[in-house]
């Protein structure tokens, strides 16, 4: 694999291994615990300049690539998957549509900040009625002089509750479809605005999720994002570049659970023998292996297409979706390897396991992904 990174790539992957060795995996285990945001493993995000890995650096960022953004969340991924989701949210898709649909202005006034760790940013479009069908939001946004006035609720908002800047999403009109949905960016404190029920979540526990209510919202008309109408356009754009940060967040918890099924693999004795040394431990290990390989192209050619410009739809929906199921099932295996003790909370796996699933599910279902896939093939 390593045939297909630049010296520069291999160097910065190594980095991230460290940074994530260090500075969260001894920690992983009990943020997972504490069921609530880790505002330590946000700040450790900042210090390392990681939320404004792809932001140019002029803007406050690192003016990094996709391929380097890929394999940060991949090696933070394989220590820590709820750090992974916050740098996905906040530094792989809100900061940069701020910063690719927004104004110079707002580009100073958001982006600038928000690269620097300085403010804490997140995406706004899911509501109870509106998941995979988003054109169907509900969240309404009425102008009214120099201001948006937005009404609405959105769920199962990742950071949503400790986030400064939301990027959000309301239709103008709900008659237009999609060609009503405009963006917008909503700052904490803004009357109006408030936070709701915060979710118990199955995985990803050190993340906040949270249900956001607008009510009579009022912003200035400087906090629209991009044109009237292109409110759906710029979600889409967000999705295929977020996909492929899911994609390696996956690859990374994949990857964590086969480095401990191979490391007990070695030690477990039964029957005389290491349990390596069994056929069946491996040919699990071994699948496990291949599919991990295969994702992990699957993200490296989106990401390579992302850096290059061209369209990547598609490929962002299958390394979306093959790198999901992959950790899916490695995580499974990995438990099913170390038995009894998999089990456990003492080993990461049964939190790798619980992590491994909500990738199936946000930034689009697999079956949203296989729905891309096949349009993008039979059009």
């Amino acid at each position: 694999m390593d045939i297909l990174l630049s010296d520069e790539e291999k160097l910065f992957r190594q980095r991230m291994r460290d940074f994530a060795e260090k500075e969260l995996k001894p920690y992983a285990a009990e943020w997972d615990r504490r069921g609530q945001a880790s505002r330590e493993s946000f700040q450790k995000l900042a210090k390392a300049g990681l939320l404004g890995l792809t932001i140019p650096k002029e803007y406050g960022g690192q003016g990094g690539t996709f391929v380097l953004y890929s394999l940060a969340m991949q090696e933070i991924a394989r220590a820590c998957a709820s750090t992974a989701n916050i740098l996905a949210t906040s530094g792989g898709l809100t900061t940069l549509l701020i910063f690719r649909y927004g104004t110079e202005e707002q580009r100073r006034r958001f982006v600038m900040p928000a690269a620097r760790g300085e403010r804490w940013t997140c995406f706004a479009i899911t509501e109870r009625e509106a998941g995979s069908d988003i054109a169907s939001l509900d969240t309404r946004a009425a102008r009214d002089g120099d201001s948006w006035v937005l009404n609405g609720a959105k769920c199962f908002i990742s950071s949503g509750n400790v986030a400064d800047v939301v990027v959000t999403f309301a239709t103008v009109d709900k008659n237009l479809g999609p060609k009503g949905i405009t963006a917008f960016i909503v700052e904490k404190g803004t009357p109006g605005f408030s936070v709701g029920k915060l979710e118990e979540k199955m995985g990803i526990r050190a993340t906040g999720t949270a249900e956001l209510f607008f009510d009579n919202c009022r912003l200035p008309a400087a906090n629209q994002l991009g044109e009237v109408g292109r409110g759906f356009s710029i979600a889409l754009a967000g999705l295929d570049e977020g996909r492929i940060g899911i994609a390696c967040q996956a690859i990374g918890i994949a990857q964590g659970a086969l480095d401990e099924a191979i490391a007990y693999s070695k030690e477990r004795q039964q029957f005389g023998q290491r349990i390596a040394d069994f056929q069946a431990i491996q040919w699990m290990i071994a699948d496990m292996a291949t599919a991990i390989d295969a994702a992990r192209l699957l993200a490296y050619r989106a990401a390579r297409l992302a850096d290059a410009g061209q369209r990547f739809t598609k490929e962002a929906a299958q390394a979306k979706l093959f790198a999901s199921e992959t950790a899916v099932m490695a995580t499974r295996k990995a438990i099913q390897i170390h038995g009894g003790y998999g089990y456990m909370r003492d080993l990461p796996l049964e939190r790798f396991y619980r992590d491994a699933k909500i990738t199936e599910i946000y930034e689009g279902t697999s079956e949203m992904q296989r729905l891309v896939i096949s349009r993008s093939l039979l059009r």
